[in-house]
């Protein structure tokens, strides 16, 4: 004898939830619960009989709609990446074919769409952060992005917007930087831009454009402050061994060996 539905009953908490109750020949009980889709798609009604094929089937459905439900909540908050969404639904112990099954159904439905998702996401990272293209194409990768998207979306990033926004970061680091001498300050503002995501060609396309090169007057200052924090460092040694010592580490500094040699003689002059 097949278990026939005795009752058909909304959940408390969730109304789109129903509560399935049978007879399995010892009276009335709880059978399983369905969505609310599940129960209209198997015309689940009282008196009906259930087969054990049929109910695998339903809770089968169900627990794609599940995930297609917990999928949707995870979406309402902003746009994701499949890669999120699957990782989502996993770290909710959501088995594969049922994530399958469900994206399928979001892309059905177009709450996922990757290459809208990439577009909005480059976008955003270069309107309000200083990451190059590669920073950016390695966040969206690590986002689970296939390749060719990443390809795509970052054309949204224009070759003219990242010169621009390469230039104003090398700027704030001329003047973050102003002490440091010229070889210095050329050579930490290309690290800045390569760790920052920048290609090649674009930094130097910056470096070409902006004058690392300070006026010798500038290059003084900047020497001579580095010079006279060295003498005090070195004071204890004798005149010649100082001097020596100061050399070295100025031009380990990036200063000219000439110019070095021109502050010297006027620092050790003041004296």
């Amino acid at each position: 004898m097949m278990p026939v539905i005795t009752k058909i009953k909304a959940q408390k908490n969730n109304k789109d939830r129903y509560s399935i109750f049978a007879d399995f020949g010892r009276g009335e009980e709880y059978a399983f619960s369905v969505d609310e889709d599940v129960l209209i798609k198997y015309q689940l009604k009282k008196g009906m009989e259930l087969d054990d094929l049929s109910v695998t089937e339903m809770l089968y459905q169900d627990d794609i709609r599940k995930a297609y439900n917990m999928a949707i909540q995870y979406l309402a908050h902003r746009m994701r990446s499949e890669g999120e969404v699957r990782e989502q639904l996993k770290k909710k112990e959501v088995a594969e074919p049922i994530i399958q099954e469900a994206i399928q159904r979001l892309y059905k439905h177009r709450f996922l769409d990757d290459l809208e998702f990439a577009k909005a996401f480059v976008r955003t990272q270069m309107n309000t952060t200083d990451k190059g293209p590669k920073l950016i194409k390695m966040s969206l990768k690590e986002k689970g992005v296939k390749g060719p998207v990443i390809d795509e979306s970052i054309k949204e990033f224009v070759v003219e917007h990242q010169v621009d926004k390469a230039i104003d970061l090398a700027q704030k680091n001329f003047t973050k930087n102003h002490k440091d001498s010229s070889r210095f300050l050329k050579q930490k503002t290309e690290q800045l831009l390569v760790r920052k995501g920048y290609p090649f060609n674009i930094i130097q396309i910056v470096m070409e454009e902006l004058d690392t090169e300070k006026a010798v007057g500038e290059e003084m200052i900047a020497l001579k402050y580095h010079a006279e924090k060295l003498q005090r460092k070195y004071i204890k040694f004798e005149r010649y061994e100082q001097k020596q010592k100061m050399k070295q580490a100025l031009y380990n500094k990036g200063f000219s060996f000439d110019l070095i040699e021109k502050c010297l003689v006027e620092l050790f002059e003041d004296e």
